[in-house]
């Protein structure tokens, strides 16, 4: 982060423009709904600024900018076309310790003035740190197509009735809970259909009848984090994620995508390599049991989809023998999301009309599959967590017929910056690991469709490697 995002209160406080053109009137008029005290030196106003000046009653000096202009301002915006100028009032702010922005050059300030959504009390404010003000401003224009207008009434009317809520619900869970339900029910609903006292009636209903002596009951949220970029994760599972009270993670869970959780959840880490677990996976079972009936909302969050060797049937049989409340969040499984960032179809009608997932070994760590199943062309196989057995996988599709220059390739860390896709074919796969140091998270595509990466891989990473 190489700024510390504030909200500063200007209300009452003096500030100056140097500059009238239109850049300045922008700045102008933010410091005016800001309630600041603003006056605008500059030899030339644009009428726009002229307009905000009247409308807002500041104070315009139509002269040159001196230097005792600064003198007991709070912010000093530098917004004329003259760079010599804007350097002159940004040296001279800074030494008196005064705030200033210097307009479309932020390295000679130490303030930017971000481009806002209002929605008064709410406001949200985007800045790309004086990189692009154009694409911060895009930023902004696609945030609001999501932010009703109704969103600062709801605001005020949560205002209105937090007090009550917290003398009634002193447990700091049961009251989020609480105010999650209104915010996201027909109450909120009411408010952005612009019926704000029939959503006032509703919610202090709900006070009145609220049964704030009973325990809340836990659920778990058994999401899947998809195969690495937090782009290809589901808006469901992003709200579940900031509702939840504790995450149980697998290291298959990026720092991008855990970064999206909620920040005060209890964070336990339940990762899993071979013969290495953190936790067992009978003890991750319970764990969810346990976390569940203490009444708070557990994210299982696991890396792919919860369902395709992600043991999400295993937790959820328990579960449902223990009667806790569960539910279950698909997402891209790393199959189809590593195989479309390698340029590599699963199914193609020239190459393949069948595709397979396979683990690469089984509950007691042995490597013996049905090979005979396996090992027919016009197919692609996948394995998932095939590293560790690849040269026996190789040999046996070989010696149950498939042909030894097949296709293949190895994707590891796949869909993210750190991708790696290695071509090669079933004979020599396995001395592909061991001169380009492959390691973990990696799958293994087999098939004649690999081929068509040569062609189709779209997914640009600097450490992309076909031999």
């Amino acid at each position: 982060m190489s700024l510390l995002p504030l909200f500063i209160d200007l209300k009452e406080q003096h500030c100056l423009v140097v500059g009238g053109g239109t850049i300045a009137a922008r700045k102008l008029a933010m410091l005016c709904k800001a309630g600041a005290y603003v006056t605008v030196v500059s030899p030339e106003v644009s009428a726009q600024a002229e307009k905000l000046c009247q409308e807002y009653n500041c104070q315009l000096e139509r002269r040159a900018f001196a230097e005792e202009d600064i003198q007991d301002q709070r912010l000093i915006i530098a917004a004329t076309s003259i760079a010599t100028v804007n350097q002159q009032v940004s040296e001279l702010a800074k030494a008196k310790g005064i705030l200033v922005n210097v307009a479309d050059d932020f390295s000679q300030g130490d303030v930017v003035l971000p481009s806002v959504i209002d929605r008064d009390p709410i406001q949200i404010a985007i800045t790309t740190g004086g990189a692009s003000p154009v694409l911060a401003r895009m930023i902004r224009r696609n945030l609001e197509r999501h932010m009703p207008a109704a969103y600062g009434q709801l605001a005020n009317l949560v205002e209105k009735y937090r007090s009550p809520v917290s003398k009634q619900l002193t447990d700091e869970t049961q009251r989020r809970r609480f105010w999650e339900d209104v915010l996201q029910g027909p109450i909120a609903e009411s408010v952005f259909a612009g019926n704000l006292q029939i959503a006032e009636q509703a919610l202090s209903q709900r006070i009145v009848e609220e049964d704030f002596t009973t325990d809340s009951h836990g659920e778990v949220y058994l999401v899947g984090a998809g195969p690495g970029d937090p782009d290809l994760l589901t808006f469901r599972a992003l709200r579940l994620m900031q509702q939840a009270d504790a995450v149980v993670y697998d290291r298959l869970v990026s720092d991008e995508i855990m970064s999206l959780v909620r920040k005060d959840a209890e964070k336990i880490y339940a990762g899993k390599q071979r013969s290495n677990h953190a936790i067992p996976q009978e003890s991750i079972n319970h764990l969810l049991v346990r976390l569940a009936k203490e009444g708070k909302r557990v994210l299982r969050l696991k890396g792919g989809d919860p369902f395709i060797f992600g043991r999400g049937g295993e937790e959820i049989e328990t579960l449902m023998d223990e009667g806790v409340a569960f539910q279950v969040v698909p997402a891209v499984t790393a199959a189809a999301g590593c195989a479309a960032y390698s340029g590599i179809p699963l199914t193609h009608r020239d190459h393949a009309q069948a595709c397979i997932f396979v683990t690469g070994h089984l509950k007691d760590g042995s490597v013996d599959l049905n090979w005979k199943m396996l090992a027919h062309k016009q197919q692609t196989i996948v394995f998932y967590m095939g590293l560790y057995g690849l040269s026996m996988i190789c040999e046996q599709l070989i010696k149950h017929g498939l042909d030894s220059d097949t296709p293949a390739a190895l994707v590891s860390k796949g869909t993210t910056p750190d991708q790696r896709v290695l071509i090669g074919d079933l004979n020599n796969l396995p001395g592909l690991v061991d001169k380009h140091a492959v390691s973990g998270p990696t799958l293994i595509i087999v098939g004649s469709v690999v081929s068509l990466h040569s062609k189709l891989h779209w997914y640009q990473t600097e450490t992309e490697i076909t031999d």
